[in-house]
């Protein structure tokens, strides 16, 4: 009986352990005016399963809890109605979508250190996002959106007021039947109290890994050993699927030794060093069974006008790491 049982278990074991079908995305970068097929057929290009559709609320300065969003003021891809467009015509060509309702603090300021100072403020900001956020959840099951990111990069926040956050993913749970993530940036991801509360780890993954102005694959991959390992035994831990929420490197000298920095610093382009970095990445990751996928920031729906050969951005469009990237979504 006991042999029996653990063919039986082992029977189970190869049935339900294939790796996870990998999350190929792009972060598409919401724009002034509505996304049309020639928008759609450079991802397909890329062999990208998945977009991330990102409308915005904005918050006027620091210490503020009003969030202004989707009005007349704002982009059309930054909008509700942007927003539905670009994800109906995702879906239509076959493209999967995270919906990642964004906030932006004036002048850029992180927001990670967004904070109040008061507790009606806290009180005030807490229903203010709640709006926004409910507003986009309830698109994303209109919808029929697959995955729903309930935040990004919010550590003060998310620090300060953790049991709201709980209470927001109950609210959002009962309006939104899809998966949930949350985009914690890399050097926050390990304080998130709500991870078993959701489907998926979400990393925002700009961790460093070599101070070097032109590292090389090996040595952006040996970069990757101390992080990784952390990852993982997160991962364990809460068992969940870990997803990049966000992931990519300027195509510049030193891209992988502060990949987060998005300032205008002039370093000399450098488009091996941000494709090798890429390859890199791939290679650590979408190997892993644990490892659900992730969305390359960013890329801009007019195509033939993104980056290229004398740009140092993050987008990798139309430079070599363009190449890495279909390669390996290719494959997977």
């Amino acid at each position: 009986m006991r042999r029996i049982a653990l063919l039986f278990l082992l029977f189970c074991y190869g049935c339900t352990a294939p790796d996870l079908e990998k999350i190929n995305g792009v972060s598409f970068v919401a724009s002034r005016e509505p996304a049309d097929l020639e928008h759609i057929a450079a991802l397909r290009s890329v062999h990208a399963g998945y977009a991330a559709v990102m409308p915005f609320g904005f918050i006027r300065e620091m210490g503020s809890p009003e969030i202004i969003f989707d009005t007349e003021r704002q982009w059309f891809g930054e909008t509700r109605q942007g927003a539905r467009q670009y994800i109906d015509l995702l879906h239509k060509n076959g493209i999967r979508v995270m919906l990642k309702p964004q906030l932006w603090i004036w002048r850029g300021i992180f927001t990670g250190e967004l904070e109040m100072t008061s507790e009606e403020d806290w009180k005030r900001l807490e229903w203010q996002y709640a709006d926004f956020i409910l507003t986009y959840a309830e698109l994303a099951e209109a919808t029929g959106v697959g995955l729903f990111c309930i935040g990004t990069e919010l550590e003060t926040f998310v620090k300060h007021r953790p049991a709201y956050w709980k209470w927001l993913i109950r609210n959002v749970r009962e309006r939104y039947s899809g998966k949930l993530t949350y985009a914690a940036n890399w050097d926050e991801y390990k304080r998130i109290s709500f991870w078993q509360d959701l489907d998926l780890i979400g990393i925002d993954a700009y961790f460093p890994l070599s101070e070097a102005r032109n590292p090389g694959v090996a040595e952006l991959r040996a970069g990757w050993g101390r992080w990784k390992a952390e990852i993982e035994a997160l991962q364990q831990t809460v068992d969940r699927p870990v997803l990049f929420t966000e992931f990519g490197y300027r195509s510049m000298d030193y891209t992988a030794k502060k990949p987060w920095l998005v300032d205008r610093n002039e370093e000399a382009v450098n488009l091996e060093a941000q494709a090798n970095a890429k390859e890199a990445l791939f290679e650590e990751f979408w190997s892993e069974d644990w490892f659900a996928g992730g969305f390359v920031w960013k890329w801009f729906i007019h195509h033939s006008r993104a980056g290229g050969p004398g740009d140092n951005r993050f987008t990798p469009q139309n430079k070599p790491a363009e190449g890495v990237i279909r390669d390996y979504f290719q494959k997977h």
